[in-house]
C-alpha cells in the first residue's frame, strides 16, 4: 500500500497523540481500572481523529479506510490495549453502520457528536448466551405506538460504563434469524437501562467494561439505523472493518515487544553469554518477525481491496484469523525470554500477553473466521 504525504501526517498525529495524551497515563488507568473516555475522545476530535473515514457533511474527514489504517496502526503502539480498544469500537465497530445506513437526523443527532467527541459510542451485541453466535441472540424491540420497547440483556460492552449511546442489534420480528434483527441506537440515561454491572477482565484493565440490561425501554422508532430486518446484514459489514482494526491495531504491539525482548535478550546474561547468543532465541525471534510481516501486508492487502470496494470478507477473516492465532504464541514466547521479569504485572510484554488474547475471541473467533473462509471457499461438503 503506497502511502501518501496526508497518509504520512496522519500516521505522525496520531502517533504524537498516543506518545503524549496515552502512555503517560495508561500505568495510572490501569490501575483505576478505568480512563476518562470523554476527556480523552473530545481531544481526539478535536484532532480529527474519530472521523477519518466518516462524512465531511457530519464532520469527518471524508478519506477511504486505508487513512483509518494509519492512525489504528499507532493505537497499537500505546503501552497498554485498553485505551485503543475503546477508540476503535468507537470507530470503527458502533458507528460504521451509523455512518453508511442511517438517516440524516440520526447522524446529526448521534454522528456528529461521535466524530467530535462529545458523545462515547458503544456497540451491544454480545449476549450471555450468543457471542460469535450472533443469530442466537435474544434481545428484543416491540413497536409500541411510534416507540421500540426494549428488553433483553448485553454483555462485555466496551465503554458499556461510560458511554452516551449504544448501537444495539436486536429482534425485530419473528422471521428467520437472519432477517429478523435490527440496529437501533439507544440513549444510555433511558430509564430502563442498568449498566452497574461492570466486569473484571483479564487484561484491559483500563477498558471499562460493563453488563447492560434493558427492562421496557423506551426508544423512537426513528432511532432505527436503516431498515428494520437489516440488522444482521449491517452488521457483519460492520465486522469487516472491526476485524481490519482488530489486526491493524495488535501487529504493531507485536512488533514493540519483539522489539523489547531483542534488546532484552542481548542485556539478560545466562550462563556467560546473552540469551540472545542462543542460536534457538535467535530463530525464534526471526519467525516472529516474519509472521508478523505477513500478517501486515495481509492486512494492508484486505485494506486496498476494501477501499476499491470489493468484498473483502475473506481477506478480512483471514487477518482476523492469523491475528488471533499470533497472540496465542508471540506474546508467550516472549515472556519466556523475559523470565520471571515478564511475569511482573508492569512488565510491557506481561501486559501485551493478558491484553491481546482477547483478539483471538472479540470481534468472532478463530474457529468462526475458519468456518467463514471455509463457506466462502466452498470447502463445506454438499
Amino acid at each position: 500500500m503506497e502511502l501518501t504525504p496526508e497518509h504520512k501526517q496522519i500516521k505522525e498525529t496520531t502517533r504524537k497523540f498516543v506518545e503524549n495524551e496515552i502512555n503517560p497515563y495508561i500505568l495510572q488507568w490501569e490501575e483505576e481500572g478505568r480512563f476518562p473516555a470523554h476527556e480523552l475522545f473530545k481531544k481526539l476530535g478535536n484532532l480529527g481523529l474519530l472521523g477519518i473515514h466518516k462524512p465531511v457533511e457530519y464532520g469527518g474527514m471524508g478519506l477511504d479506510y486505508s487513512y483509518n489504517l494509519m492512525a489504528v496502526e499507532e493505537h497499537g503502539r500505546a503501552i497498554a490495549a485498553g485505551v485503543p480498544t475503546a477508540i476503535g469500537v468507537q470507530t470503527d465497530m458502533a458507528t460504521p453502520a451509523l455512518a453508511r445506513f442511517g438517516s440524516s437526523e440520526l447522524k446529526r443527532e448521534f454522528l456528529i457528536p461521535a466524530i467530535t467527541g462529545d458523545m462515547v459510542a458503544s456497540i451491544a451485541v454480545t449476549e450471555p448466551h450468543a457471542g460469535s453466535d450472533v443469530a442466537n441472540i435474544k434481545t428484543t424491540a416491540r413497536k409500541e405506538g411510534g416507540d421500540y420497547i426494549i428488553n433483553g440483556s448485553k454483555t462485555f460492552i466496551t465503554n458499556g460504563n461510560q458511554c452516551d449511546f449504544f448501537t444495539l442489534l436486536c429482534n425485530t420480528s419473528d422471521d428467520d434469524p437472519h432477517h429478523n434483527k435490527s440496529l437501533i441506537i439507544v440513549p444510555a440515561n433511558l430509564p430502563g437501562v442498568d449498566r452497574s454491572t461492570s466486569l473484571k477482565k483479564m487484561g484491559l484493565h483500563c477498558s471499562d467494561t460493563a453488563t447492560i440490561f434493558f427492562d421496557d425501554v423506551r426508544v423512537p422508532q426513528s432511532y432505527l439505523i436503516g431498515t428494520e430486518g437489516a440488522g444482521f446484514m449491517m452488521q457483519m459489514q460492520q465486522f469487516q472493518e472491526e476485524r481490519l482494526y482488530c489486526a491493524a491495531g495488535t501487529y504493531p504491539t507485536l512488533e514493540n515487544i519483539i522489539e523489547e525482548t531483542v534488546q532484552y535478550t542481548q542485556q539478560r546474561m545466562a550462563f556467560g553469554k546473552p540469551i540472545i547468543a542462543n542460536q534457538a532465541v535467535q530463530h525464534r525471534l526471526v519467525e516472529m518477525m516474519t509472521e508478523v510481516a505477513s500478517l501486515k501486508a495481509l492486512t494492508h492487502e484486505a485494506c486496498t481491496a476494501y477501499v476499491r470496494g470489493e468484498d473483502v470478507t475473506i481477506l478480512a477473516s483471514m487477518a482476523k484469523l492469523k491475528t488471533g492465532k499470533l497472540v496465542r504464541t508471540i506474546p508467550g514466547d516472549c515472556l519466556q525470554y523475559w523470565g520471571g521479569a515478564g511475569y511482573m504485572a508492569d512488565n510491557i510484554v506481561g501486559r501485551a500477553y493478558r491484553d491481546t488474547r482477547i483478539v483471538a475471541i472479540g470481534g468472532g473467533a478463530d474457529e468462526v473466521m475458519c468456518g467463514i473462509i471455509a463457506k466462502l471457499k466452498n470447502l463445506n461438503p454438499r
